[in-house]
Parts: C-alpha cells; sequence; structure tokens
C-alpha cells in the first residue's frame, strides 16, 4: 500500500506541472483570456496536487502566490492579500477557543454528560453518542471529536462484549458495535454543518461570500439554517441506523450506566479552569449570535464575528488559572496544536477563487449557463448539491468547494439568482462524505475499529446521502431563500 502511495504521489508531482504547461500552451488565447487560460492552468495543477497528495495539501495552496504575479494575473500584494482575509482569522479565533475545550477536558465532560441522559437501551446509547458528537463537532474539529468519542466508545462495547458475558459473534453484539461506530462517524461530520466553524467548508463559502458580494453570511443566521439541517441530518441518521440497517434489539444493556458513570466521576468537580474556559466560550457564543442586535443597539456596525472570535481567543490567553504561578487557560506552547496547514488551506483556496473572478472565468462560465434557459432554479440546487455530493466522496471537502463555489457563483449570475442558494447547499453537500473511509477523516477514525465492513459503510452512506440530499434540497428551496 505504501509503495502504491508513493507511486501516486509521484505521478502527481509530474502531472501538476505538466498538466499546467499543456493547458498554457494548448488554448488558443483567442477562445480564453491569457490570464483566464493561466489560472485555469494553475487550477489544475492544484487538483492534481491536491487528489494525490504529491505535495503537503497547504503547501500547494501557496502555489497562486508564486505562478500569479510570474505569470501576470495579479500583483503579489493582490496575490498574497487572500492569505490575510479576516475570515481565516474567524476560523483562528474558533481553533483557539477549541484548543481551550480540548485542553481542560471540557469537551469530554460534555459528551459523557449527555451520554448519562439518554438511557442504557443499545439505541439510547446510540443517540446518547450522536448527540454529544454533533454538538461538541459544532465548535472543534470533526476529526478531533471523532478521536475523543472513540475511546468512549470502544469501552461501552468492550463492556457489552466482556463483562456482559455477550459473545462478539453474537449478531445483537454486531449491529450494536456496528451501528455505534457508524454513528459516530456521521455525526461527527453532520455537527459541523450547524456553524460556520463546524468545518473548513462552511469558513471557505462565507468568506467568498464577503469576497466576491459583499455579503456577509453571519453566524446567525447560518445557524438559523444549520441547526434544522443538523436536526433532520441526525433524525435521519438515527432511523436509517436504528430502525433499518442495523436493529440490535438491546433493550437494557447492565452495566453501561455504572461505565459511563465511573468516567464521568473521574473528571472529578468542574475546575476553576472548566468554569473560566465554559465563561469565555459562552461570552464569544453569545455576541456571535447577537452581533446584530447588539449593532443594532449601538447604531453602528462594530461588532464583527471575526473580531468577536479573536477576542474569544485572546480572552482565552488573559484569563488566570493561577495568577500566582502566572498559569493562564492556555500558553502559547499550545498553539502548536493549532492547525496551522488550513488556514494556509484556506488563503489559497482564496486567491485561486480572486484569479478565477479576475480573470473572467467565473463570468464565462455563467454566461454558458444563462443560455440553459430551460432549467429551472428548483432543478439547478438539486442538480448541483447531488454533483457536490458525489465529489465529497472522492476529494478532501475543504478542496471541492474551494473549487466548485467559485463556479457556481458563475452559474448564479448566468441565471441571475442569488448566490448563495446556490452555493450553501453545495457547502453542505460537501459535508456529507459518508460512503467510504477515505471519503472524510471521522469514517476512517471510526472504520480502524474493525467493527464496519466496507459494505455496511458504503449501504448506509447511499441511504444517509439519499436523505441528506432530500433535507437540503428542501432547506435550498424554503429556509435558505427566506433568509437569504
Amino acid at each position: 500500500m505504501s509503495v502504491l502511495l508513493a507511486r501516486t504521489k509521484f505521478v502527481g508531482l509530474i502531472l501538476g506541472p505538466v498538466l499546467f504547461a499543456l493547458i498554457v500552451n494548448a488554448i488558443e488565447p483567442g477562445t480564453l483570456s491569457e490570464k483566464s487560460i493561466f489560472v485555469l492552468g494553475m487550477g489544475a495543477w492544484m487538483v492534481s496536487w491536491w487528489a494525490t497528495e504529491a505535495m503537503p495539501i497547504p503547501i500547494t495552496a501557496l502555489l497562486p502566490m508564486v505562478i500569479f504575479p510570474l505569470a501576470g494575473v495579479s500583483s503579489v500584494r493582490e496575490a498574497s492579500a487572500p492569505y490575510g482575509d479576516p475570515v481565516i482569522f474567524l476560523f483562528m479565533g474558533g481553533f483557539i477557543l477549541a484548543l481551550g475545550l480540548e485542553r481542560h477536558k471540557l469537551h469530554q465532560r460534555i459528551a459523557l454528560g449527555l451520554i448519562r441522559l439518554t438511557g442504557t437501551s443499545g439505541n439510547g446509547i446510540i443517540l446518547g453518542f450522536m448527540l454529544s458528537t454533533a454538538l461538541i463537532s459544532m465548535w472543534i474539529s470533526n476529526t478531533a471529536t471523532a478521536i475523543m468519542m472513540l475511546p468512549i466508545a470502544t469501552s461501552v462495547t468492550s463492556l457489552l462484549a466482556s463483562e456482559l458475558g455477550t459473545h462478539k459473534d453474537d449478531p445483537r453484539f454486531q449491529k450494536f458495535a456496528t451501528g455505534l461506530m457508524l454513528a459516530i462517524a456521521y455525526s461527527a461530520s453532520i455537527g459541523g454543518m450547524a456553524t460556520i466553524i463546524g468545518t473548513p467548508p462552511n469558513v471557505v463559502m462565507v468568506g467568498f461570500m464577503k469576497r466576491f458580494y459583499n455579503i456577509d453570511v453571519s453566524f446567525t443566521s447560518w445557524m438559523i439554517m444549520g441547526i434544522p439541517m443538523m436536526i433532520l441530518a441526525l433524525i435521519a441518521c438515527y432511523l436509517i441506523i436504528t430502525r433499518l440497517l442495523f436493529v440490535n434489539r438491546l433493550h437494557s444493556i447492565e452495566g453501561s450506566h455504572e461505565l459511563i458513570q465511573r468516567k464521568y466521576l473521574e473528571l472529578g468537580r468542574l475546575t476553576k479552569a472548566e468554569k473560566l474556559v465554559l465563561v469565555v466560550f459562552s461570552v464569544t457564543c453569545f455576541f456571535w449570535i447577537f452581533r446584530q442586535n447588539l449593532n443594532n443597539l449601538i447604531g453602528k456596525n462594530l461588532l464583527d464575528d471575526t473580531t468577536i472570535a479573536i477576542a474569544g481567543g485572546i480572552l482565552m490567553f488573559l484569563m488566570p488559572v493561577d495568577l500566582q504561578k502566572q498559569k493562564f487557560l492556555l500558553e502559547w506552547n499550545d498553539m502548536k496544536e493549532l492547525p496551522w496547514g488550513i488556514l494556509l488551506l484556506f488563503g489559497g483556496g482564496l486567491c485561486l477563487a480572486d484569479g478565477m473572478e479576475k480573470s473572467g472565468l467565473v463570468q464565462i462560465v455563467g454566461n454558458y449557463f444563462s443560455q440553459q434557459k430551460d432549467i429551472s432554479p428548483a432543478v439547478l440546487i438539486i442538480s448541483l448539491t447531488a454533483i457536490s455530493m458525489g465529489l465529497t466522496e472522492l476529494m478532501s471537502n475543504v478542496a471541492l468547494v474551494t473549487i466548485f463555489v467559485p463556479v457556481v457563483f458563475g452559474i448564479a449570475d448566468g441565471f441571475h439568482i442569488n448566490p448563495v442558494w446556490l452555493s450553501i447547499p453545495v457547502t453542505l453537500a460537501a459535508s456529507c462524505a459518508f460512503m467510504m473511509p477515505i471519503s472524510t477523516p471521522p469514517n476512517a477514525v471510526l472504520f480502524a475499529t474493525g467493527h464496519i465492513r466496507m459494505k455496511d459503510m458504503i449501504r448506509t452512506g447511499i441511504l444517509l446521502n439519499l436523505a441528506c440530499l432530500v433535507i437540503i434540497s428542501i432547506l435550498g428551496l424554503t429556509l435558505i431563500q427566506w433568509l437569504f
């Protein structure tokens, strides 16, 4: 497998610049403008490197900063500006808040507390894990959430297999274990849809809207749309797993409540640090949710989602846990855990999209689709959502949104409809990577437990994708259009 991976990377390494050279030299300047040809070549180069991971993904994202000025697409200042876009700092602030939650184990307390409330039956335990996973995934990385829930879930399945004398070949155990692991993997992705900072594609799309249309998709408006999406997707996921594909018939698992209770008690009483993290997190969320109301009250647009996020992040470094010992909620050392590469990836995506806009590529796509008069907006929303959902199974959801959303903007312009109506469904669909372990890290993390067979993930993923396609399409035709 490692040899195959090395060969793929080597092929990708050569393929990227070769595609760039072919596109730049093969397309006649009269067909497209010179700038458009260079941007198209740059896009092909980046996609090939991202798809094969020939280079680290964040390093690939730096290519436009070098190539665009050399090719005359933009100046150095213009090419580097997207890497410092406000939306990148919004996500950075979200990351810092997540570091505070993780460092002081507050997310574990929330997860175990929720699981305690949902009962000791097989389905009750699955529901508890789903709710806690989705709730935490709204605020911290989907992958980190899945990794955090994994040992707790493994403890529950081990308890069922050993302490209760249930053999691992027992069909009830197999269905419960498979259902639980799939539920956690899918809930991590579903929870990320509910907030702007829940998953990288959401941040990329919001940044594009602000940059190209000066449309401010606020934290509150996203949650008004994102939370119903999350709830409906979780209901669909729960029903598919527990009522359709993996009916476990474990009415009451004796001993599971004690296990969860023991793990919860091991955390001890709420520490001073946890209380302070909770205060900072709650205050930040309050300002995010009521930002527009507070701006109206002040009479000026002083508060912005990015400034609120960074202020919350700074507070994590200002809040003293022990002032005498100079201990604060976060130290600069903790910032080593911050995924800096993701921030570079956003910058590269914004830079590429900026080049597509300035070179006229987006307008060309829009003009082409504007000639297709027979397509209704409803068919357009459903079709683009389905395409995004299919592509996200095979490629990074961030890369997909980075490449696909600017094209969607061109389509929206061609049909003279609000770009938000098309881009939000496409972005939400990019998080619906449910069919394969390689589709998204949470799938891979839970697949590694050995409780999930490939065919189980594929058939569950297909049904959940179809359910989410219906949910997203309905929201795209109703709530999203009412909100924007």
